[in-house]
């Protein structure tokens, strides 16, 4: 491997697992720090919905045993949760071409006006996804499947940015910036550790996160063109090579 020290933040599972396998295969060093840890409600999507609509495979994943969307349109935001939801035996209807809230909106714009839109996800869901459904005339209702907190004892990558030891850092949710600069407080204040990613390469998956990178002062040099981790961490080490 080149030495290139990455951070990456997802939950610690087969997720970071992947991500860690993923990297190493690049040629850099990963630097696993999880920002995210789940915490199911045992909450239950509504039965009576004409549409429902899951925006993680997490959700997809914590659906409980006999929930039955009956009739409704089954949605997934993007392809891994599209997948999860058909291991636990259900039908997908529509996946958008853009794996976002605005591309849901998008995809179900002409399909929702006068329809009951149950919306399945975390705490820290997006509110333009909601807004968007209202505008395009559904009622939407939201269920917590899970809420996400900051694990204890995250925020390593935050020591090794203020030191200057972090060469690339990859963002995958707006949840996920703000958890790293709340360890930064703990850890003798986010300003060292926001000076430390001026130095290296940011890399936010989609917009939104850009946005709330933007909003911390946090200034991100990557966004890839399709939002998933594995184009992320690509486009972010392409980057670094090419740096």
């Amino acid at each position: 491997m080149s030495g290139e020290r990455v951070a990456v933040f997802r939950p610690d599972d087969d997720r970071m697992a992947s991500a860690v396998e993923l990297l190493e295969s690049l040629g850099v060093e990963p630097a696993a720090d999880p920002m995210l840890a789940v915490e199911p409600t045992g909450a239950a999507p509504r039965a009576d919905a004409d549409v429902v609509v899951l925006t993680s495979r997490t959700g997809a994943e914590l659906l409980p045993a006999g929930w039955d969307p009956s009739d409704a349109t089954v949605c997934a935001i993007g392809e891994p949760t599209a997948r999860a939801l058909s291991a636990a035996g259900y039908e997908v209807d529509l996946v958008p071409g853009t794996y976002s809230s605005a591309g849901l909106v998008e995809a179900l714009a002409d399909r929702v006006d006068g329809a009951r839109v149950e919306v399945a996800r975390s705490d820290h869901g997006s509110r333009a996804l909601l807004d968007g459904l209202d505008a395009a005339g559904g009622y939407h209702h939201e269920t917590v499947l899970y809420r996400l907190v900051r694990p204890p004892g995250a925020g390593e990558s935050t020591t090794l940015a203020a030191e200057g030891d972090l060469d690339a850092a990859l963002f995958t949710s707006s949840l996920t910036v703000e958890h790293f600069l709340e360890a930064g407080d703990e850890r003798g204040g986010r300003g060292p550790a926001i000076a430390g990613l001026d130095a290296a390469v940011v890399g936010a998956i989609g917009e939104p996160t850009r946005a709330t990178a933007d909003d911390r002062g946090i200034a991100v040099d990557v966004v890839p063109a399709e939002a998933t981790f594995e184009a992320l961490a690509r486009a972010v080490v392409e980057r670094l090579r090419s740096g």
